[in-house]
């Protein structure tokens, strides 16, 4: 499997986070998720699931900051278009982000249960986009915890791909 995303440089285009125009934010938080294609899937994948997190988070907040969840895309929707978290025609569910967590606390769906853009605040941070080709469709709602993505894909997963990349502080 092969996973590709519009980076430049080692970093994410700016539109995709802090540095986003006001039409590309809701509630001042980067809101425009980037696109991403996806090849050579295993054969046997019923579903594609991914997960973006930032570790650099982890000295400013204390732990692992979520951007982004989201599973029970299809197979066949190996092209992931630009601002697929919003368009809720796009086929697939979505987990909550870290600003749902006790730290933030937001509660709008709109934003807790969408990607959320990287902001980092104290210098460049590297984030972690993870893809997963599965072979079921997961037993999860909008609006899951990203423990209970784990639990799920538990034995599910035939491949998976990290893509590392940069926003700009």
């Amino acid at each position: 499997m092969q996973v590709s995303l519009p980076i430049v440089d080692g970093y994410l285009p700016d539109k995709y986070g802090k540095y986003a125009p006001d039409e590309y934010k809701y509630d001042n938080h980067p809101a425009l998720s980037f696109p991403i294609s996806i090849t050579s899937l295993p054969a046997e994948t019923v579903s594609i699931a991914l997960v973006m997190v930032d570790d650099d988070a982890i000295p400013v907040s204390g732990f692992t900051w979520i951007h982004w969840a989201a599973a029970n895309i299809p197979a066949t929707l190996t092209e992931i278009p630009e601002d697929a978290s919003r368009d809720d025609s796009f086929q697939m569910i979505q987990g909550k982000n870290s600003t749902a967590g006790g730290m933030v606390g937001a509660t709008d769906p709109l934003q807790i249960q969408r990607y959320n853009g990287p902001q980092p605040p104290d210098k460049d941070h590297l984030y972690s986009l993870y893809v997963y080709a599965l072979d079921t469709k997961l037993p999860l709602e909008n609006g899951y915890w990203l423990n209970e993505f784990y639990h799920a894909i538990e034995g599910h997963i035939l491949e998976q791909v990290k893509v590392d990349f940069l926003s700009r502080k």
